[in-house]
């Protein structure tokens, strides 16, 4: 009894209505409203590793797990078992719902790491022969087709073919007796074809009157002549009836056969439905899988800005106020936590929030925190929060507190026995505003008594209090906790904030000041609190002043690590694009080099074939020697001015690091390995010596070693090749926004070893002038200019990457 109360209590039935929101079907709609609370930690983890599973299925699916043509067959199923013959819109049901699971199985049979969900439809039976046999039979609008049987067929031409006789015969008497019907139409009463005759004109077409219109100047006529064939007709109706009988008999006893099956993929498809709608919740949410830990191992209670689901929704749905996250760190030997401060501070909600958030973690969602989120698996949630209080049956609020405290009591004492020589408690007790309601001095000391009870036979336990005395307790038992909710006093208001390790203090006065009460009556209230109360309130409102000042001080180091963390990636991501881009380069170096050398090759073996052809003459040998010359110049060109020679950095000094694109400030000077520190932003590397220059560009003094080099080798390069455009140099973003197309050119100008040809149409200018500004103040970008006609004209841009 206690624990539904405590469902009630925490509101967990609007969560379970918020939840069904989420569901695919009509089946998991249902389950999601009366989402019922696992017994076992096993059953728990077991609901958990489905949610998350679906959650990862979700997220790999462009369109999410479709349940469609799935739907609630279960009645259908019973009716069939009793022999009851099931509606062609039933058996409809039945297959759909049969090619739905069918399909679902299928998408998870596509993911075989999926190992909960894939053993979860595994025996999944579908029979797909039965489906087909109601297609055949039954069509889109639950009706027996003509082909469902040889019989069916037949009687249904029959009935055609005398409905168009009827049908001739009848326009025959309109057209012979035009003057005495009403209307030149054909029409039904029941079963049979009539037509409308005047009344005074019933004598011309003698037959028997279905019906009269209301005003009586029309009766409605079955000529005597087509009475037989009606007849006829209505025989044949009431075969084609037993044959539809037979055929949806035949299927129903198909689907009976197959019950337990069926009923076992409408479960199976039920528990899928209802782990989507916890997986969608909790994306919603944004929430994390929480982790059950046990506190014997020394582990702590780990929930992180956590959310109150419920006012979470309240917000987003229904322009509620908008959520302040709670943190709850407890550790492991704490038993009891008591929280402390003034009215609507948020006491109360934070009891809700936790209990909400150990029911969600039972019940396999994830949990609206920050990650990592670890808490026990609390075999039993009880709470006493709100006032009991009924004039009915005569309970105050003090007695509606103490008969349901007396039943959390009851519940601990039951589930301890039930354990038999269980020694270790796993429940979580929470309690709103613990022995009051009484005498302060007798609820006071109710209220030690209770939680120090609760701790040795619960697991946890928070308690709301106004009394001073319970902030004691901590400091008497290492098993009891403080906590508070902030209070601003310059605007009167609460900040919800919970503050660990920190009593709440009165406010009382300070807010009945502020609010115009006469200073002469405040002071004499202090007087009356003595000296001793006011020195612990300023002891904690020190306390408080230096929390807020060591969390504006975490706050500051939090952003300056989140900057440089920033400046270390951009940092890193340059350094790779230069290093790609110089292997790139080299590489094509190289390339060029072995085409300018076997070209080169070629040339000197024709000028000595030449010499070889007959008897070299004094002649032959200087064109051969200018031949050789002038290949000399082609491939080997001119080696470039050698660089100013002579900075040495020294420390304080500002230099430039070209690889990076950064200047920074010499720390320290250079090693005999050539190595130098420096710094730029927040950031110190160590850098070589050959990779810096001064600001005016000399080239720093290489370090020198006493060991001999070898001969420099010349590098043959070829000159300047043209450009030409292919596939990999040209970049298409017709229609793409300008942001978008940013993104694009920059990631292929960083690819770039070359020209690059960028396609932007012409439209109304806006994609050309957004990427003729974003390459103008691109550093890698020289130049840029638009295309030759035939490659596009001003639709096509060139920009020359250096």
């Amino acid at each position: 009894m206690i624990q539904s109360e405590t469902l009630e209590l925490l509101e967990w039935s609007r969560l379970c209505q918020h939840l069904s929101t989420f569901a695919a079907t009509k089946l998991g709609t249902i389950a999601a409203r009366h989402l019922q609370i696992p017994a076992s930690q096993t059953q728990s983890e077991q609901l958990l590793a489905q949610t998350k599973e679906v959650y990862e299925l979700e997220s790999r699916l462009g369109t999410g797990l479709s349940f469609d043509g799935i739907q609630d067959i279960g009645d259908s199923l019973e009716r069939a078992e009793l022999q009851s013959i099931l509606l062609g819109e039933e058996l409809l049901a039945i297959a759909t719902t049969v090619a739905g699971a069918r399909n679902v199985r299928r998408v998870i049979d596509n993911h075989p790491d999926l190992t909960v969900l894939n053993a979860l439809v595994a025996d999944l039976r579908t029979y797909p022969e039965l489906e087909q046999e109601i297609h055949r039979c039954i069509d889109e609008r639950g009706q027996v087709t003509d082909r469902a049987s040889q019989k069916l067929g037949e009687i249904r031409t029959s009935l055609r073919q005398l409905r168009s006789q009827i049908t001739q015969k009848l326009q025959n008497i309109l057209q012979v007796k035009a003057n005495a019907v009403q209307e030149q139409i054909i029409t039904q009463r029941g079963d049979r074809f009539v037509i409308p005759v005047k009344a005074p004109q019933k004598d011309a077409i003698p037959g028997i009157v279905h019906d009269t219109s209301t005003s009586g100047a029309t009766l409605y006529v079955e000529p005597n002549s087509i009475v037989p064939l009606g007849n006829q007709l209505r025989q044949l109706i009431r075969r084609e009836q037993t044959e539809e009988e037979a055929i949806r008999r035949t299927l129903t006893e198909q689907v009976a056969a197959v019950k337990p099956d069926l009923e076992r993929l409408l479960a199976i498809v039920t528990t899928l439905d209802l782990a989507l709608a916890k997986a969608r919740y909790s994306l919603w949410l944004k929430a994390n899988p929480p982790r059950f830990i046990n506190r014997e191992e020394n582990e702590s209670i780990t929930l992180r800005q956590l959310r109150h689901p419920l006012l979470e929704w309240q917000y987003n749905h229904e322009q509620g106020h908008s959520v302040v996250p709670v943190d709850l760190l407890i550790q492991p030997q704490i038993r009891v936590v008591t929280i402390t401060g003034p009215n609507t501070g948020g006491k109360t909600v934070t009891l809700k929030t936790l209990g909400l958030a150990a029911l969600m973690a039972k019940g396999g969602l994830f949990v609206p925190a920050r990650e990592p989120v670890e808490l026990p698996w609390f075999d039993m949630i009880l709470s006493d929060i709100g006032d009991e209080q009924s004039l009915q049956q005569s309970l105050s609020t003090f007695s509606g507190h103490i008969r349901r405290i007396s039943r959390i009591l009851e519940a601990i004492d039951e589930d301890k026995e039930a354990g038999g020589e269980k020694t270790i408690p796993s429940s979580l007790i929470l309690l709103d505003e613990v022995g009051a309601g009484t005498d302060p001095a007798e609820g006071s000391a109710l209220a030690i008594s209770l939680l120090q009870y609760l701790a040795d036979h619960a697991l946890l336990t928070i308690a709301t209090t106004h009394f001073g005395e319970l902030k004691a307790l901590k400091y008497q038992d290492e098993r009891f906790e403080n906590a508070s909710v902030e209070f601003d006093e310059s605007t009167l208001s609460p900040t919800y904030r919970l503050l660990w390790g920190i009593p709440g203090r009165s406010n009382a006065l300070t807010i009945a000041r502020r609010l115009g009460l006469k200073a002469e009556v405040v002071e004499k209230a202090k007087t009356e609190l003595g000296g001793a109360t006011d020195d612990v309130n300023q002891v904690i409102a020190g306390l408080e002043a230096q929390r807020r000042r060591q969390e504006t001080k975490a706050e500051e180091a939090q952003d300056l690590l989140q900057q440089a963390e920033r400046l270390y990636k951009e940092v890193s991501e340059k350094a790779t694009a230069l290093q790609e881009r110089e292997r790139a380069l080299r590489v094509s170096q190289e390339v060029a080099v072995q085409q300018a050398i076997a070209q080169a090759k070629s040339e000197i073996a024709q000028v000595i074939r030449r010499l070889q052809q007959g008897q070299p003459t004094a002649q032959d040998a200087q064109n051969a020697t200018k031949a050789l010359g002038e290949i000399t110049k082609k491939f080997i060109p001119e080696p470039p001015p050698k660089a100013k020679v002579g900075f040495l950095p020294k420390v304080g000094d500002r230099i430039r690091i070209p690889k990076l694109g950064q200047t920074a400030e010499v720390l320290t000077a250079p090693d005999e390995d050539g190595e130098l520190t420096v710094r730029f932003g927040i950031m110190k590397m160590t850098v070589k010596l050959e990779d810096v220059e001064s600001l005016d560009g000399q080239k720093a003094e290489p370090a020198v070693k006493e060991t001999k080099s070898r001969p420099e080798a010349k590098i043959v390069t070829l000159t300047e090749t043209p450009a030409i455009r292919t596939s990999q140099n040209t970049v298409d973003i017709r229609g793409r926004r300008v942001a978008d197309s940013e993104i694009i050119l920059d990631k292929a100008i960083s690819e770039a070893t070359g020209p690059i040809w960028i396609i932007h149409g012409h439209g109304t200018g806006k994609l050309r002038q957004g990427v003729h500004a974003f390459l103008h103040q691109h550093p890698r970008v020289s130049r840029y200019e638009a295309a030759e006609q035939a490659d596009g004209g001003t639709g096509v841009t060139i920009a020359y990457v250096s």
